[in-house]
Parts: structure tokens; sequence; C-alpha cells
């Protein structure tokens, strides 16, 4: 095509790139609002952040006080959410579902009572017995509780919750009550620098 050519066919080749121009237009949007409502549909409940759902209290065993279905293996327990309003998720909206909770494992051991045997018989080593620990039981009982200083070191431990059951268990605690959690920095951590 001449450059001639194209002058008597400019009004041609706009008429052209209008139409090209207004097809797309309809054409785009349609696309845009069928890839965003895939999008949202191929969400997992599972996935959703907190405040898109709202969970039930878990229901809490009085023997234990963690949420029932507690286990040793898998120390998580379900609890059942459901979807905010107008929140999309498994492909549809107001979804019920189960999302699984952490839990302490608990075994009977009450912190409240390592507690007071060790203030008021730690010295004879209970507290260490009552534990689980029975040659440290053993020593603390013929040393008189190393010389007290031993009785002074489990109080402690045993009250900042450093020193638990032998076998890993929670203590026994309220579920609400003041339970204390460890942070454990690792390879997955990271750690900003300080200004």
């Amino acid at each position: 095509m001449t450059l001639t050519t194209m002058k008597r066919n400019l009004p041609a080749l706009f008429r052209l790139f209008v139409t090209v121009l207004l097809s797309v237009s309809v054409v785009l949007p349609f696309v845009f609002q069928t890839l965003a409502e895939e999008i949202v549909e191929s969400k997992k409940c599972k996935d959703l952040l907190l405040g898109q759902y709202l969970c039930a209290e878990p229901e809490i065993d009085p023997d234990t006080q963690q949420p029932r279905g507690c286990s040793k293996d898998k120390k998580v327990a379900n609890v059942t959410c459901k979807t905010a309003p107008e929140v999309v998720c498994d492909g549809s909206t107001n979804v019920t579902f189960q999302l699984e909770v952490p839990c302490k494992w608990t075994n009977g051991h009450s912190f409240e009572t390592a507690l007071l045997l060790s203030v008021f018989l730690g010295m004879f080593g209970v507290d260490r017995f009552y534990l689980g620990y029975p040659a440290i039981g053993l020593l603390k009982f013929a040393t008189l509780g190393f010389m007290f200083l031993g009785q002074l070191i489990d109080i402690l431990l045993i009250a900042t919750q450093v020193l638990g059951p032998s076998d890993g268990s929670s203590y026994v605690l309220d579920y609400y009550g003041a339970a204390t959690a460890r942070i454990i920095k690792d390879n997955d951590t990271y750690l900003f620098p300080g200004d």
C-alpha cells in the first residue's frame, strides 16, 4: 500500500480501528470478570484470612482444660467455623467448615499442685517425684533439696513453666489462664536488624 492509497482509505482504516476498540472494550470486562470469579471460587476455606470467618468457641474438656479431641500425636483440635457474609470459599458463600487450632496435650499434671509441692515439700524432692523425675527427687531427698538451693531453683523453674512433666505433656491450666508459650528462633525465623 502506498502513501496516497493510505490517505484515501484513512476514514475506512479509522472506522476499522474504532470497531476493533469497541469490540475489545465489550469483551475484556467479561473476560476479567470470569477470571476473577474463577480465582475467588478456587480459594479454599482453610486459606481464608483472619476476619473472613468466625469460629465458635472450642468445647473445653473439664479434666484437661484443653479443646476436646486434642491428642499427643497431632496437638491440634477441630473447631467449627463459618465464613463471613459475601466471602466465597470452596465455590459458595456462607460455608461452615472445620478448622484446626493448636492445643496443648496434658496428662493430668496440675500446675498448681506442682508449684505447691515445690514450695512446701521441695526440699524432700516430692515435686520431682510428682513430675516424673525420680532420680533427681532422690538426690533432693538425700541432700535436703541440695541445701535448699535446689528447692529455690525448682520453684522458679516450675513457676515459669520451664520445668514440666517428664512425659512431654503440658500442665493442666485453665484454658484462658496464664499459660506460657516458648518462642524458638531457628532457620525458619527471621530477625529484623535493630535501628
